[in-house]
């Protein structure tokens, strides 16, 4: 069943979330850009239908169809995703993943953290957000050097705390 206003709920407080720490992480303008396309028909339509509150609705969406068609019109439209930055290359002749730019790096971060937040709720911890991140690590397809930095900021969080990532982020 729908649940459109639940929806709207759980995806503006992620996104209100990821404002605070885009803030925090000297990119004000890439929080306040974040995922607007989520109010898209395209993308919040499936979100009310598959909504469950406690995780990702394209997951569920991906489950009934083989695919989700918000997802994919998600990462089409927002650089902070790793999906988004893949190429040809004119090497290998084939589609491989390109190193993202920072400022898209330092939101990928901010978003990871506060989905995490968001959907671990009371249970959250700073081991989440770089847990969630090693589970998927041997499945996906991201540059080497974007992968390695991200995963050394989620160490820093799982290790020192909020204060200390995103001091290490604003620096680098």
């Amino acid at each position: 069943m729908a649940n459109p206003f639940g929806h709207f709920c759980t995806i503006t407080k992620h996104r209100h979330q990821v404002i605070v720490h885009c803030f925090k992480a000297g990119i004000p303008l890439r929080g306040l850009f974040h995922d607007l396309s989520k109010y898209t028909p395209a993308e919040f339509l499936a979100g009310a239908r598959f909504y469950k509150g406690t995780r990702s609705p394209n997951e569920a969406e991906r489950e009934k169809y083989g695919y989700s068609a918000a997802w994919l019109h998600h990462k089409g439209r927002n650089r902070h995703h790793f999906e988004y930055w893949t190429d040809y290359n004119p090497e290998t002749k084939k589609v491989g993943p390109v190193k993202m730019p920072m400022p898209y790096l330092k939101e990928m971060f901010c978003d990871r953290v506060a989905a995490s937040k968001i959907y671990q709720g009371k249970n959250y911890t700073d081991k989440h957000p770089l847990e969630y991140f090693l589970r998927g690590k041997d499945n996906r397809s991201i540059h080497p050097e974007t992968s390695d930095l991200l995963e050394h900021w989620l160490t820093v969080l799982a290790e020192q705390g909020e204060d200390a990532a995103f001091k290490c982020i604003k620096e680098y």
